[in-house]
């Protein structure tokens, strides 16, 4: 009997992590944090009033003022934003900040689903299961621009995959936190798989940790 299940999901920008999070959030009826909003959050308030998004004091100020219940998926869902994110990102106050309100976040009776990019390393390193989801860089950029398109935009596939090796060095080269799969996280590459082919190997390593658990 499931009585309390907390999965952490890493992975780099449009690797198909928040997909699957939402989809097994869904089938084990637990609640989601996507945790990279909170950044895009910060990002926005910083870009809607005017400030630099290097001032580390009104990211701070920002940061406090993040409700994780009231976060506007849509809007926050810009492509400039989640540019903007990962500057925001590497300053260290802002993620101690963001960090804290997530661990409450998984600290829920019954436990949660959070995917983002330190879930496993950092913000949930106890976690009951841990995904790494990748994909090429190209397969990502790919990904995006149908993701863009689909939403009725336009944008240059070069420089969708130049922005991605943009965003995967500084993820994965800041000192605070980095971007890496957790010692004894499950990688899972998306790059041959459908949505639903990378969910059910998903959900079959879920459910192999908990036949385990339970003893199965």
């Amino acid at each position: 009997m499931l009585t309390s299940l907390l999965i952490a999901i890493d992975g780099p920008a449009a690797s198909g992590k928040g997909t699957l999070a939402r989809r097994l959030a869904d089938y084990y009826h637990l609640p989601h944090l996507d945790t990279g909003l909170t950044y895009r959050a910060v990002a926005q308030m910083l870009i809607a009033k005017g400030w630099p998004l290097d001032d580390a004091a009104r990211a701070v100020e920002a940061a406090k003022l993040v409700d994780l219940g009231n976060m506007d998926r849509e809007g926050l869902s810009a492509h400039g934003v989640g540019e903007a994110a990962s500057k925001v990102a590497v300053i260290s106050e802002v993620r101690r900040i963001l960090v804290d309100k997530q661990r409450d976040f998984a600290r829920r009776p019954g436990g949660a689903v959070l995917d983002g990019r330190d879930i496993g390393t950092v913000v949930c390193p106890d976690a009951d299961v841990k995904l790494y989801v990748t994909a090429s860089a190209e397969v990502r950029a790919g990904r995006r621009l149908r993701d863009i398109e689909g939403r009725g935009g336009t944008a240059d596939l070069a420089e969708i995959l130049s922005d991605i090796r943009r965003r995967d060095e500084r993820d994965m080269g800041r000192a605070d936190s980095p971007l890496r799969p957790a010692p004894d996280a499950h990688l899972l590459d998306t790059s041959d798989m459908s949505i639903e082919a990378a969910f059910r190997a998903a959900r079959a390593i879920v459910d192999g940790v908990l036949a385990t658990r339970n003893g199965a």
